[in-house]
Formats: structure tokens, sequence, C-alpha cells
């Protein structure tokens, strides 16, 4: 009698649905060389070949195939027995990704949200640039990130689309002189559309400053040393939109997409989505938030005992 561990079932769905070895590992906090050998023992106990390696990617066989639809019913079955019979809180830990000039407002909320419902998951948030989030996504890294990109993208889901918007010192002068003293991150990818819209408009520019660190960036245009752009409604209390009245270029919108909604990783990762979607869709019908109660409450952690937060260069 040859029986289907459900474990190795469940490195085979990752598989199957992440699209290769080096993800399912990332997404099941195991080594490749582990996956690879349930994958290997599994095929020898059916006697085919579940994988087709032949390719630059992995797919399935039709033998592959058939299997999933089994395994889908038999983990799911499993799944559904020890959450009725031993009364299991949903446990763990999750890792979201999003870029800094996006947390505030919504994803500080959507974490305290979370945390109500799911007590026991952590949530591992990272702060980064939308194309390092992108890459480190692609290895395994993280589970669910957000990103800002300038066009809805292949396997991402937009979530909203907010203008770009000229930001500076509340009632600086700044935006005013000229050559124009712009701050931002090399990194930032906001700056190479910034500075486009710039020269295209002929008006002459200089960098205020040479920093990847954010802050810096924000406390030089809060003294009203320089001017920046963010996405409208991110701004923090510090700082405000400019009102400039055409004098300096419309900078058109940027789309916030999702990456990781994928149901094979849990009903846990699928509501988080879920809050995030919500969150970021009615981002621009929601009443003003009161911005400064959200940044004390993240930098007091207060309010989200569940959650890690750390931020990468």
């Amino acid at each position: 009698m040859r029986n289907l561990d459900v474990t190795t079932l469940r490195s085979f769905m990752a598989v199957a649905d992440l699209g290769g070895v080096t993800k399912a590992a990332g997404f099941l906090n195991l080594t490749q060389s582990a996956v690879s050998m349930q994958l290997k023992r599994l095929e020898e106990l059916l006697g085919v070949s579940l994988l087709d390696r032949s390719g630059r990617t992995v797919a399935l066989t039709p033998e592959g195939e058939q299997l999933l639809g089994y395994a889908r019913r038999m983990v799911s079955l499993n799944d559904e027995a020890v959450r009725r019979l031993t009364h299991d809180d949903f446990e763990g830990e999750l890792r979201l990704g999003v870029p800094y000039d996006i947390v505030y407002p919504a994803v500080p909320q959507v974490l305290q949200q979370f945390a109500s419902a799911y007590p026991r998951v952590k949530v591992i948030l990272n702060f980064s640039f939308t194309r390092a989030l992108k890459e480190e996504f692609e290895k395994g890294d993280f589970d669910l990130i957000l990103t800002t990109e300038s066009t809805p993208m292949a396997g991402a889901e937009t979530l909203c689309t907010m203008p770009l918007v000229w930001v500076g010192a509340p009632g600086g002068a700044s935006w005013r002189r000229r050559p124009l003293r712009f701050a931002s991150s090399r990194r930032c990818l906001f700056r190479p559309p910034t500075l486009a819209a710039l020269d295209r408009a002929g008006l002459e520019w200089e960098s205020a400053i040479d920093s990847h660190s954010d802050r810096a960036i924000e406390a030089t245009v809060s003294a009203d040393l320089a001017v920046m752009t963010m996405l409208e409604g991110t701004e923090p209390p510090r700082l405000e939109v400019i009102n400039h009245g055409g004098s300096l270029p419309d900078l058109g919108e940027q789309y916030v997409n999702m990456y990781g909604d994928d149901a094979v990783k849990g009903e846990a990762l699928a509501t988080l989505a879920d809050m995030l979607r919500q969150s970021f869709c009615s981002l621009k019908t929601r009443s003003k938030v009161d911005a400064p109660r959200l940044v004390s409450v993240a930098a007091a952690g207060g309010g989200l005992p569940a959650t890690a937060v750390s931020e990468r260069s």
C-alpha cells in the first residue's frame, strides 16, 4: 500500500502554483534541495514524472496536472479536519513588502485590522524601493508586496491610481526659486518621470541632497530647502501639497500594484490582501485620515503587536 504524504503534496502544490522550486522553497521556508528531494520521492512513489524540466521554467507533465487536482483536495481536507478537531487559530508569519511612500495612511490601519482578526499571525513588514521589492519577491523573500509603478503590470493587480504631486514645507517658498532644488533618492521610481517633466517644461533644476534615506530627504524638504514628489494623500503632516498654479509641470498618475495574492498561500494571506485592496480602493474617497495619530501609532508600535518592521535600503 502506497500512501501520499500531505507535506510532500503541499510542496508539490507550491511548486506548481508559484512556478518553480526557488519560489516554493521561499514560501515554505525550506531549502531548495529539500523541496527537490520531496518532489523526487513523490515521483518515485508514483512511478511517473510530475514536472517537465526540459525548458527554462518548470511545467507540469500531464500526470502532474492530474495529481494537482487530487493534491488540492487532499490538502484542503487535511487542513479542514485539523481546524475542526483542534479548533486551532491560524498562526505563523507573513512577509509584506511596501514602498516607504505609500505606507501612510492605509498600511497601519490594515495591520491593526489584521492583528485583530489573526492575533497569532505575525506580519513581517519591510520597506524598500519598488525595484528591490520585485526582485526579492521573485526570489521568494516576500509573500505579498505593494509597488508604485507608471503602468499596470503583468502578474499584478492594480489597487488604485494616485496623482503624483509636488510637495514642500507648509507655507514654503522653495518651489518658486530657480533653479528648482529637487530632493529625491536616486533609486526612487518617481525621479526619472519628474526630471523628464521638468526638462520638457524647460525648468532649470538642481539636486538638493544625495541620500538614499527617505527621512533625510523629508527633513530637507520640511526645512524648505527643496521640493519633492509624492503620491497625493500620502504626504506626512510636516509636508503639504504645493498649490503652484501651473508653475510646475503636471506629473500624471502612478499605479499602486499588488503582487502575491495567490490562493495557494492560504486564508490568512488572502484576508491581508483583501484588507489592502479595500483600503487602497477607498483611499481617494475616504475622509482625511488623522495622519499624526497614525505616525505616532507606527512609531510607538502601539496597536500593531503582531507586526515586525524593518527598512531595507
